[in-house]
């Protein structure tokens, strides 16, 4: 797959302060792939990097192979992007903003105009004024502003904020339209894991200007099914017996307990080998352990369990 956007090794320090620490996730062509962290992790610092409105202390970044540091306009025109809020004018109609920004960007046919509002499903008010629009409206005709450039890549930035749950279903259902219909990528920064989970992909998780993983929803989702707990005595043996197997991954003790991530019908041949090894097994259990769990445990929450 084609990659529309590639960062590599990418740091940003600000008065010696370390906001983005070695940064580095590529994003393909057709996917919806989600930017996940808690508030303050250095998603947005981020973003502004992609985006060109500060630039990396270290690395590279490329957007559909034009480097930003390089080719700055080149990389800039594949990409339409909303950086926390639309900034829209209120005062004007829907038609007006986007006839306005149109002109920032050259475009002279209005037939454009026309296509990225039947796209984001906004005809019926395009010409009504946006401070009569409800957030969900907004939120769209700024998706709009954001494709008419005909970007490869569409950069949301807590897309959801302040939607309530019909706004919140109604945009997840215009992404998926979106990627499908017009082949676009989509970057989809949030600390909304329910919400990643359903609208994207894959994920990139930071926690502190850090990279944690960057995986398949779907392997995530079997990770955070596939945790099992063991109480067994002596610890420290069962604990060397377990790190033996590839297929156990994960092993921490706590509280007592062993943790680890395996399949659920590995347990039995578990069971009799510690039995073989004299390993007392007092107690084991699957652990219904939910995505969020898993995503408090790479940012250092504690794991609920």
């Amino acid at each position: 797959m084609n990659k529309v956007l590639k960062l590599e090794g990418v740091t940003k320090s600000i008065k010696g302060k370390v906001l983005v620490d070695n940064v580095s996730f590529d994003v393909y062509e057709g996917e919806v792939f989600g930017f996940l962290g808690p508030n303050g992790a250095g998603k947005t610092t981020t973003i502004r990097m992609l985006v060109g409105l500060i630039k990396p202390t270290k690395g590279t970044i490329e957007i559909a192979g034009y480097p930003v540091k390089t080719h700055f306009k080149e990389a800039m025109r594949q990409i339409g992007c909303i950086v926390e809020n639309p900034e829209l004018y209120g005062y004007l109609t829907g038609w007006e903003n986007l006839n306005q920004f149109a002109r920032m960007l050259g475009i002279k046919d209005e037939i454009k105009i026309s296509e990225v509002v039947n796209l984001v499903k906004l005809t019926d008010r395009i010409h009504e004024k946006v401070k009569t629009y409800s957030l969900g409206m907004k939120q769209r005709l700024g998706i709009a502003q954001a494709l008419l450039g005909g970007p490869k890549l569409l950069i949301l930035d807590e897309p959801t904020n302040g939607l309530d749950p019909a706004g919140i279903r109604e945009l997840r259902e215009f992404i998926h339209m979106l990627v499908k219909e017009q082949n676009i990528s989509v970057f989809i920064s949030s600390h909304l894991l329910s919400e990643i989970e359903m609208i994207c992909d894959r994920v990139g998780i930071i926690n502190k200007g850090k990279m944690v993983r960057v995986s398949t929803v779907k392997e995530l989702v079997k990770e955070a099914a596939e945790r099992v707990e063991w109480r067994v005595s002596p610890i420290q043996k069962a604990l060397d017996l377990l790190k033996k197997d590839s297929m156990i991954q994960d092993i921490i003790v706590k509280d007592e307990l062993i943790l680890c991530r395996m399949s659920p019908l590995k347990i039995n041949e578990v069971i009799q080998q510690f039995v073989a090894e004299d390993v007392q097994v007092n107690g084991v259990k699957t652990m219904s352990e939910t995505l969020e769990d898993l995503f408090m445990e790479m940012t250092g929450g504690e794991v609920r369990g």
